[in-house]
Protein backbone atom coordinates (compact mmCIF):
# COMPACT_ATOMS: atom_id res chain seq x y z
CA UNK A 1 0.00 0.00 0.00
CA UNK A 2 0.86 3.19 -0.82
CA UNK A 3 0.19 7.38 -0.36
CA UNK A 4 0.18 7.05 3.45
CA UNK A 5 0.84 11.05 4.61
CA UNK A 6 3.17 11.50 7.50
CA UNK A 7 3.74 14.74 9.81
CA UNK A 8 5.97 15.32 11.37
CA UNK A 9 5.68 18.76 13.53
CA UNK A 10 7.82 20.36 16.12
CA UNK A 11 9.25 23.67 17.25
CA UNK A 12 11.79 25.42 15.64
CA UNK A 13 14.97 23.89 17.37
CA UNK A 14 13.72 21.04 18.16
CA UNK A 15 16.35 18.49 15.99
CA UNK A 16 13.04 18.08 13.49
CA UNK A 17 15.50 18.62 10.10
CA UNK A 18 18.29 16.23 11.38
CA UNK A 19 15.35 13.11 12.50
CA UNK A 20 13.59 13.65 9.09
CA UNK A 21 16.85 13.52 7.31
CA UNK A 22 17.81 10.39 8.89
CA UNK A 23 13.85 8.90 8.44
CA UNK A 24 14.82 9.00 4.73
CA UNK A 25 17.78 7.93 4.82
CA UNK A 26 16.79 4.79 6.63
CA UNK A 27 13.35 4.38 5.56
CA UNK A 28 13.01 3.12 1.99
CA UNK A 29 9.93 4.43 -0.06
CA UNK A 30 8.87 7.59 1.69
CA UNK A 31 9.08 10.93 -0.96
CA UNK A 32 9.51 14.36 1.12
CA UNK A 33 7.99 17.50 0.88
CA UNK A 34 9.76 20.05 0.43
CA UNK A 35 7.94 23.41 1.29
CA UNK A 36 7.68 26.65 -0.60
CA UNK A 37 7.87 29.58 1.95
CA UNK A 38 8.90 33.69 1.47
CA UNK A 39 11.25 33.79 4.24
CA UNK A 40 15.01 34.46 3.03
CA UNK A 41 17.10 31.56 2.67
CA UNK A 42 19.68 31.08 5.92
CA UNK A 43 23.19 29.93 6.10
CA UNK A 44 24.14 27.28 3.31
CA UNK A 45 20.57 26.51 2.41
CA UNK A 46 19.86 26.15 -0.85
CA UNK A 47 16.64 26.60 -3.14
CA UNK A 48 14.70 23.24 -3.92
CA UNK A 49 17.15 21.69 -1.39
CA UNK A 50 15.57 23.27 2.20
CA UNK A 51 12.71 25.06 0.77
CA UNK A 52 11.92 26.62 -2.40
CA UNK A 53 12.45 30.13 -1.60
CA UNK A 54 9.43 32.51 -2.99
CA UNK A 55 8.58 35.95 -3.41
CA UNK A 56 5.18 37.15 -1.13
CA UNK A 57 3.84 38.07 -4.17
CA UNK A 58 3.95 34.52 -6.01
CA UNK A 59 3.20 32.59 -3.12
CA UNK A 60 -0.35 34.53 -2.94
CA UNK A 61 -0.62 33.48 -6.75
CA UNK A 62 -0.15 29.99 -5.71
CA UNK A 63 -2.72 30.09 -3.10
CA UNK A 64 -5.03 32.03 -5.23
CA UNK A 65 -4.32 28.78 -7.94
CA UNK A 66 -5.67 26.01 -5.02
CA UNK A 67 -1.51 24.59 -5.45
CA UNK A 68 -1.29 24.33 -1.87
CA UNK A 69 -2.58 20.83 0.71
CA UNK A 70 -2.34 23.86 3.37
CA UNK A 71 -0.17 26.66 3.95
CA UNK A 72 -0.01 29.27 7.17
CA UNK A 73 1.98 32.23 7.88
CA UNK A 74 4.50 32.20 10.65
CA UNK A 75 6.87 34.75 12.42
CA UNK A 76 5.33 37.14 9.13
CA UNK A 77 6.43 34.38 6.43
CA UNK A 78 4.19 32.14 4.48
CA UNK A 79 4.62 28.28 4.60
CA UNK A 80 3.27 25.65 1.92
CA UNK A 81 2.68 22.64 1.29
CA UNK A 82 2.22 21.97 -2.60
CA UNK A 83 -0.65 19.45 -3.54
CA UNK A 84 1.69 18.60 -6.54
CA UNK A 85 3.94 16.38 -3.97
CA UNK A 86 1.51 14.20 -3.01
CA UNK A 87 0.10 13.17 -6.62
CA UNK A 88 3.62 12.54 -7.82
CA UNK A 89 4.45 10.39 -4.70
CA UNK A 90 1.42 7.92 -5.26
CA UNK A 91 2.05 8.11 -8.66
CA UNK A 92 5.64 6.80 -7.60
CA UNK A 93 3.95 4.08 -5.35
CA UNK A 94 5.62 5.81 -2.26
CA UNK A 95 4.17 7.60 0.90
CA UNK A 96 4.99 10.99 2.20
CA UNK A 97 6.64 13.19 4.63
CA UNK A 98 5.63 16.21 5.69
CA UNK A 99 7.72 18.53 7.86
CA UNK A 100 5.11 20.93 8.81
CA UNK A 101 4.05 23.37 11.79
CA UNK A 102 0.94 22.62 13.42
CA UNK A 103 -1.00 24.87 11.33
CA UNK A 104 -0.39 22.96 8.32
CA UNK A 105 -0.87 19.74 10.37
CA UNK A 106 -4.47 20.49 11.50
CA UNK A 107 -5.63 21.70 7.47
CA UNK A 108 -3.85 18.37 6.42
CA UNK A 109 -5.90 16.36 8.93
CA UNK A 110 -9.56 18.26 7.90
CA UNK A 111 -8.85 16.57 3.88
CA UNK A 112 -7.11 13.50 4.94
CA UNK A 113 -8.15 12.02 8.10
CA UNK A 114 -6.15 8.43 7.61
CA UNK A 115 -2.92 11.03 7.56
CA UNK A 116 -0.22 9.70 10.26
CA UNK A 117 0.67 12.84 12.38
CA UNK A 118 3.82 12.91 14.70
CA UNK A 119 5.16 15.55 17.61
CA UNK A 120 8.47 16.17 18.09
CA UNK A 121 8.94 17.10 21.40
CA UNK A 122 12.28 18.39 22.92
CA UNK A 123 13.81 17.24 26.27
CA UNK A 124 12.75 20.59 28.33
CA UNK A 125 12.37 23.91 28.00
CA UNK A 126 16.18 24.30 28.94
CA UNK A 127 17.28 22.09 26.58
CA UNK A 128 15.63 23.98 23.42
CA UNK A 129 16.61 27.26 24.62
CA UNK A 130 20.23 26.17 24.60
CA UNK A 131 19.95 24.79 20.82
CA UNK A 132 18.69 27.71 19.86
CA UNK A 133 21.34 29.64 21.35
CA UNK A 134 23.84 27.16 20.03
CA UNK A 135 22.25 27.60 15.83
CA UNK A 136 21.85 31.18 16.63
CA UNK A 137 25.74 31.59 17.51
CA UNK A 138 26.43 29.44 14.14
CA UNK A 139 24.26 31.67 11.99
CA UNK A 140 25.63 34.53 13.07
CA UNK A 141 23.83 35.45 16.20
CA UNK A 142 20.11 36.36 16.63
CA UNK A 143 19.06 39.27 19.16
CA UNK A 144 17.83 37.91 22.97
CA UNK A 145 14.74 39.19 21.49
CA UNK A 146 14.26 36.35 18.96
CA UNK A 147 15.07 34.05 20.89
CA UNK A 148 12.81 34.34 23.64
CA UNK A 149 10.20 34.89 20.91
CA UNK A 150 10.90 31.71 19.55
CA UNK A 151 10.72 29.64 23.00
CA UNK A 152 7.50 31.50 23.49
CA UNK A 153 6.17 30.26 19.98
CA UNK A 154 7.55 26.55 20.94
CA UNK A 155 5.33 26.46 24.24
CA UNK A 156 2.36 27.42 21.50
CA UNK A 157 3.08 24.81 19.40
CA UNK A 158 3.73 22.31 22.14
CA UNK A 159 0.18 23.17 23.76
CA UNK A 160 -1.72 21.44 20.36
CA UNK A 161 0.91 18.23 20.93
CA UNK A 162 -2.74 16.15 21.95
CA UNK A 163 -3.29 17.05 18.43
CA UNK A 164 -1.23 14.39 17.34
CA UNK A 165 -1.43 10.44 16.85
CA UNK A 166 2.14 9.99 18.22
CA UNK A 167 4.17 11.90 20.55
CA UNK A 168 8.39 11.22 20.47
CA UNK A 169 10.45 13.46 22.61
CA UNK A 170 14.12 14.08 20.58
CA UNK A 171 16.91 13.65 23.18
CA UNK A 172 19.03 10.95 22.23
CA UNK A 173 18.68 11.21 17.82
CA UNK A 174 19.31 7.18 17.22
CA UNK A 175 16.52 6.60 19.60
CA UNK A 176 14.33 9.08 18.44
CA UNK A 177 15.03 8.03 14.69
CA UNK A 178 14.77 4.15 15.92
CA UNK A 179 11.20 5.39 17.51
CA UNK A 180 10.18 7.33 14.03
CA UNK A 181 11.17 4.60 11.83
CA UNK A 182 9.15 2.05 14.09
CA UNK A 183 5.91 4.13 13.51
CA UNK A 184 6.42 4.75 9.72
CA UNK A 185 6.83 0.50 9.82
CA UNK A 186 4.09 -0.11 12.21
CA UNK A 187 1.83 1.93 9.87
CA UNK A 188 2.43 0.87 6.82
CA UNK A 189 2.32 -2.98 8.10
CA UNK A 190 -1.24 -1.64 9.78
CA UNK A 191 -2.79 -0.91 6.48
CA UNK A 192 -1.82 -3.73 4.30
CA UNK A 193 -0.11 -6.70 5.75
CA UNK A 194 0.46 -9.34 3.24
CA UNK A 195 4.17 -10.56 3.49
CA UNK A 196 4.67 -9.86 7.25
CA UNK A 197 5.06 -11.97 9.96
CA UNK A 198 4.36 -11.77 13.39
CA UNK A 199 7.87 -11.08 14.45
CA UNK A 200 8.20 -8.66 11.98
CA UNK A 201 5.47 -6.52 12.83
CA UNK A 202 5.59 -7.01 16.80
CA UNK A 203 9.12 -5.69 16.79
CA UNK A 204 7.98 -2.29 15.07
CA UNK A 205 4.62 -2.68 17.09
CA UNK A 206 5.93 -2.56 20.27
CA UNK A 207 8.12 0.83 19.68
CA UNK A 208 5.55 2.53 17.96
CA UNK A 209 2.78 2.02 20.39
CA UNK A 210 4.69 3.48 23.08
CA UNK A 211 4.98 6.59 21.41
CA UNK A 212 1.01 6.85 20.73
CA UNK A 213 -0.50 9.54 22.43
CA UNK A 214 -2.60 7.92 24.83
CA UNK A 215 0.52 6.28 26.46
CA UNK A 216 3.13 8.57 26.05
CA UNK A 217 1.14 11.06 27.83
CA UNK A 218 2.58 10.35 31.33
CA UNK A 219 6.21 9.62 30.00
CA UNK A 220 6.15 13.66 28.69
CA UNK A 221 4.45 15.38 31.64
CA UNK A 222 8.12 16.82 32.53
CA UNK A 223 8.65 18.30 29.50
CA UNK A 224 5.08 19.88 29.36
CA UNK A 225 5.66 21.17 32.63
CA UNK A 226 9.04 22.81 31.72
CA UNK A 227 6.73 24.56 29.24
CA UNK A 228 4.09 25.08 31.49
CA UNK A 229 2.15 23.25 29.44
CA UNK A 230 -0.89 21.17 31.13
CA UNK A 231 -2.14 17.75 30.14
CA UNK A 232 -4.71 18.22 27.70
CA UNK A 233 -7.48 16.36 26.30
CA UNK A 234 -7.54 12.72 26.98
CA UNK A 235 -8.44 11.92 23.22
CA UNK A 236 -6.96 14.16 20.68
CA UNK A 237 -9.17 16.06 18.00
CA UNK A 238 -7.46 14.21 15.45
CA UNK A 239 -8.74 10.80 17.05
CA UNK A 240 -12.41 12.09 17.56
CA UNK A 241 -12.23 13.24 13.89
CA UNK A 242 -11.25 9.81 12.53
CA UNK A 243 -13.46 8.52 14.83
CA UNK A 244 -16.56 10.43 13.22
CA UNK A 245 -16.82 11.99 16.91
Amino acid sequence: MSGIVFIISAPSGSGKTTLTNELRRLVPNLEFSISYTTRAPRGSEQNGREYFFVSRAEFQKMIARGEFLEHAEVFGNYYGTARRFFAEAKAKGKDLLLDIDVQGARQIKQTMTDAVSIFVLPPSRETLEWRLRRRSQAEGGQSEEVIERRLHMAAKEIENYHHYDYLVVNDQLEQSTDELKAIVLFERIRRSSEGVSEAELASVRQLAERDRLENARDRVRGTLASFDVGPGPVVSAFEKQRSGE
